[in-house]
């Protein structure tokens, strides 16, 4: 077994692990990188980038939909399922070699397989062993299956985007951003879709506007919410290529080609011999860290998913980058804060979300709180047979009705928030949308014009 040294290692290569290894090798670092599968992890190959191409096709077969209101003739369109994942997995391809030519031209060694850590400040990789003082966990997360007869008979949101072609009748279980993402791609490309929630609201982690609104469009899309419905089995007859989900209540969903299990994520650790430093992970597989990326353990950090905090790719890149400005820049006081965090759920209609929820702020600040709202068609839909409002809400508090939460369901939502989550994280009060000037006709300018 051999031995080499390092100053910094690097547990797993999507976005948290690339931009932390990335950033350390721009200051000088020698660096290694561990990655047992393709390098860009769950967002590049199985969430937000092939998410993202999936969702812009479903909104074409949308906006096809809508031209007839404004003069088009549209005859004759088929839409080909497998040549589109086709090419998405292509330019998926793609992004593995920029992100391995970009760890290439910084010297960042890439060592293929799982690493475990080696002894205090250590980590093995197949018959090698990597010393270094400082060693990050940025293994990610994976999906979640239930624990019920025949689970394995359905897929996550991994084999979701293993498809080839495409479905014909789907049950969705799951009530998070991943299981309306999935059902509003799948319903606008012409698929028989039912979504199996526990309760009767969706996304209740977010402002409960943004659910509400949402579950009417998509009950006016066409797809099926069974509301109450905890799963209990899944069954399939020998010979037959469709499956049936039952739920505790007796409902039974039938003639389904896919089950998608959508329930949640779990911090991928198991693999890990975390012992060996004297770590644990929690019970869904999480590694606890301070606001510096600080795991109980010296010299080892851990960011991203695995750490459950604000499942994002953005936020694992910061939280990446900002560690190795602080252990390799000298920026001692260099971290992340997770307050005011912007986030787009792609549904269809998108949601847009910053701050803290109307019920949250109620809890916080009583009847110091003061909400705006706005609903409305936009112009975009001003010709169509399709009225699919827009939903906003800005919740302000205190005498000067500083903005702590900006919420939007609608066409454009997704673009629109970015530059008022700047607003937000700088303070911005009612007072100052109100003084800035509108641009019409937009959607945008109902943020800067609510009474």
């Amino acid at each position: 077994m051999s031995e080499l040294h390092f100053d910094y290692v690097v547990i797993g290569g999507g976005s948290g692990g690339l931009a932390s290894a990335q950033r350390a090798a721009d200051y000088g670092a020698k660096v290694a990188l561990i990655e047992q599968g393709r390098l860009g992890g769950t967002c590049v190959n199985v969430g937000c980038v092939p998410k993202k191409i999936m969702w812009s096709a479903a909104q074409v077969a949308g906006q096809l939909h809508d031209l007839s209101g404004m003069g088009f003739k549209i005859e004759g369109i088929d839409h080909d399922f497998a040549e589109l994942v086709e090419r998405r997995e292509a330019y998926i391809r793609r992004l593995n070699g920029i992100y391995a030519n970009n760890l290439a031209k910084r010297n960042i060694q890439v060592f293929e397989g799982t690493g475990q850590f080696h002894g205090s400040a250590a980590v093995r990789v197949g018959d090698q062993v990597i010393n270094a003082p400082h060693i990050l966990i940025a293994t990610g997360s994976y999906p979640l299956w239930p624990t019920i007869e025949g689970a394995s008979l359905g897929i996550t949101s991994d084999g979701f985007f293993a498809l080839k072609s495409r479905p014909r009748r789907v049950a969705i279980v799951g009530s998070g951003y991943i299981a309306v993402e999935i059902a509003g791609v799948l319903r606008e490309l012409g698929v028989d879709v039912h979504l199996c929630i526990r309760r009767s609201q969706i996304l209740r982690e977010f402002d409960g506007m943004l659910g509400e609104a949402l579950l009417v469009e998509m009950e006016a899309a066409g797809i099926q919410i069974h509301r109450e419905f905890i799963p209990e089995k899944v069954t399939q007859e020998d010979g037959n290529a469709t499956k049936q989900l039952s739920a505790q209540n007796g409902e039974v969903i039938t003639e389904l080609d896919e089950v998608i299990w959508a329930i949640g994520r779990e911090g991928l650790s198991q693999t890990l011999n975390l012992q060996a430093v004297g770590l644990k992970a929690d019970d869904r597989g999480f590694i606890k860290t301070d606001a510096y990326q600080n795991t109980a353990t010296q010299g080892v950090y851990a960011v991203g998913d695995v750490t459950g905090q604000l499942q994002l790719t953005p936020v694992a890149i910061a939280a990446g980058r900002r560690l190795s400005d602080r252990l390799f820049n000298g920026q001692t006081d260099r971290c992340l804060n997770y307050e005011n965090v912007p986030t787009v759920v792609f549904s269809h209609p998108p949601i847009g979300t910053v701050g803290i929820s109307e019920d949250d702020a109620r809890r916080r600040f009583g009847d110091d709180v003061k909400i705006y709202k706005a609903s409305f068609v936009p112009m975009v839909y001003a010709l169509s047979t399709r009225k699919i409002k827009v939903h906003m809400k800005l919740v302000c508090v205190g005498p000067e009705e500083r903005v702590i939460g900006v919420h939007l369901i609608g066409h454009s939502s997704d673009e629109i928030l970015q530059g008022f989550a700047v607003a937000v994280k700088m303070g911005a009060r009612k007072k100052d949308l109100d003084d800035t000037v509108a641009i019409h006709p937009t959607i945008a300018e109902e943020l800067v014009t609510m009474r």
